[in-house]
């Protein structure tokens, strides 16, 4: 399998980690503080939604750096595979919190 996509595959995979782990744990703990779990849960997840994708990219500004030196060089196949990366980790975000709504649905 070719770097791009075992890259792009985990970008996915990390921020749909994030997101869900994340907004489950939430779930957990609002048990224990006698709080809505189903409203935690997806106030969570659309607030971790960002910082899944800030994790699953490598949680530095080195990305939009590789961006910008790139087009500046007028290479843009490097600055286009970072572009990519960061698509596809906000699509694994959005999926987890797609997937949360989902879940939660009937409980708000």
């Amino acid at each position: 399998m070719s770097y791009f996509l075992s890259k792009a595959g985990l970008d996915f995979f990390i921020a749909f980690g994030v997101v869900m782990g994340g907004a489950m744990l939430a779930g957990v703990g609002s048990i224990f503080m006698l709080l809505p779990p189903a409203t935690v849960m997806l106030d969570t997840a659309l607030r971790l939604k960002i910082w899944a994708i800030v994790a699953a990219i490598g949680g530095s500004i080195d990305p939009v750096r590789v961006i910008e030196s790139n087009i500046s060089a007028g290479h843009l196949s490097p600055a286009a595979q970072q572009i990519a990366f960061i698509l596809f980790a906000f699509l694994g975000a959005h999926v987890a919190t797609e997937l949360i709504k989902l879940m939660c649905k009937g409980a708000v």
